[in-house]
């Protein structure tokens, strides 16, 4: 959640980030209201506690009638302070919820707007060209053997697949030279649960941002992640960290799911959008005023992972309206698939301040006591996508893809060729 002394002393910013996100200003005037009914209702309780509290030490000293009718007023007075102790917990509710409602203030330079309103940063690589017709990933994981969706669906439904053989290969090469990176990059590795709380779910905000994308385990209070972000900004919840081990650095390796809700008609062929996917994900617990500098080292680390796989791709700026409650900026790297002629997203990068923290309870020893740290996220490798990318960029004429050569030691061969049949 945001901090509550911006929305107290800076309305007018909070509102001005809700007009470049498109969300409702009402937001706000509704939080500083429950702001106000909650400071009522705690001196309203304050007061008469104090007030039961004297006629207390009144009957104490009182003797006949004069204490019986202070017993009847104390009486009257302790269902009055139990009432207003009541009062105060639903207001102090109403505040909580209020406040969650406001999502994170945008950073002065993201893009007001929506999905179509980013900003490109720069385009890396050239368009790949062909002397034939490129074939799509379908059909190259088809003819190396690579990639069973009819089996998938046969076992598990649409947006479901198999990968077999190189295909298989494929992804083990690809999680390996993620975590080659990181590890070099100084990344503590981390293979994460994908079953979280609802506590972890709420706090990064994603039950804001896509519930109705989100599994839930029926019968338990448990929900599959959609990205190991869940379960990595959970990881120090409750904790206070010592800022000299900044900025903590994690590269968790999960599997993620998605319901893919709303997404009906989009992306049906293929392995662009499932419902199931294995991924790499970065994620750093850093100070405030550090991560605005992390955020811009994360985009480097994903880029630098794009280059490895030797694509082309853009970096966009994403606008204010295409943001997660939980991000105050995200950089997008978008992989160009040439059977689509157009650009992909294959990565992405957040800068999430305070918000989760401040959710989740994670602090940081400070000056003057404690205070919430920053977190931020970042894709080094989303499994499918990177798969589509580089079979559909790196294919020959006769099916054949040629391997980039970072992947080459993990793969054991410089190019996938056609199974026979």
């Amino acid at each position: 959640m945001i901090d509550p002394r911006i929305l107290r002393d800076e309305p007018d910013r909070v509102r001005a980030s809700q007009r470049k996100r498109g969300a409702s200003e009402s937001a706000v005037d509704d939080a500083l209201a429950a702001d106000v009914a909650r400071r009522e209702a705690i001196t309203a309780f304050e007061t008469l506690r104090a007030e039961q509290k004297r006629a207390g030490k009144d009957v104490a000293q009182a003797k006949g009638e004069e204490k019986a009718a202070l017993l009847a007023q104390v009486k009257e007075l302790a269902a009055r302070v139990k009432d207003a102790e009541a009062a105060q917990v639903v207001a102090e509710e109403a505040w909580s919820t209020a406040l969650k409602r406001i999502p994170n203030i945008t950073q002065d330079e993201t893009p007001a707007g929506g999905e179509d309103d980013f900003v490109l940063i720069e385009t890396v690589g050239e368009i790949p060209s062909f002397d034939f017709e490129p074939r799509d990933h379908v059909e190259l994981g088809r003819m190396l053997g690579a990639i069973d969706l009819e089996r998938g669906a046969k076992v598990s439904g649409s947006r479901f697949y198999f990968l077999t053989g190189v295909g298989a290969e494929l992804e083990f090469a690809l999680i390996n030279l993620a975590m080659e990176q990181a590890r070099e990059a100084g990344f503590t590795q981390v293979i994460a649960p994908a079953l979280v709380r609802p506590e972890a779910m709420a706090g990064t905000g994603f039950l804001d941002q896509v519930d109705d994308g989100v599994y839930r385990i029926e019968g338990e209070d448990l929900y599959l992640v959609g990205t190991s972000e869940v379960p990595m900004a959970a990881y120090h919840a409750d904790e206070i960290l010592d800022p000299a081990t900044f900025p903590l650095r994690y590269a968790a390796y999960s599997s993620c799911f998605r319901k893919e809700a709303g997404s009906a008609g989009k992306d049906t062929k293929g392995i662009i959008r499932v419902h199931q996917f294995e991924k790499v994900e970065m994620f750093v617990y850093t100070t405030p005023e550090e991560s605005y500098a992390e955020h811009e080292r994360l985009l480097e680390w994903e880029k630098a992972f794009l280059d490895k796989l030797e694509l082309t791709y853009r970096v966009i700026d994403v606008a204010a309206g295409d943001l997660g409650p939980s991000a105050i900026r995200k950089f997008d790297c978008e992989a160009w698939i040439p059977t689509q002629g157009k650009f992909r997203e294959l990565t992405s990068t957040s800068n999430c301040t305070e918000f989760q923290a401040r959710r989740l309870n994670i602090r940081r020893r400070a000056e003057n006591g404690t205070a919430p740290v920053a977190t931020l996220n970042g894709t080094l490798t989303a499994i499918t996508r990177a798969i589509v990318a580089v079979l559909e960029t790196h294919q020959q004429a006769d099916g054949s893809v040629r391997v980039p050569k970072a992947l080459q030691k993990w793969l054991g061969r410089e190019v996938l060729t056609p199974v026979a049949g």
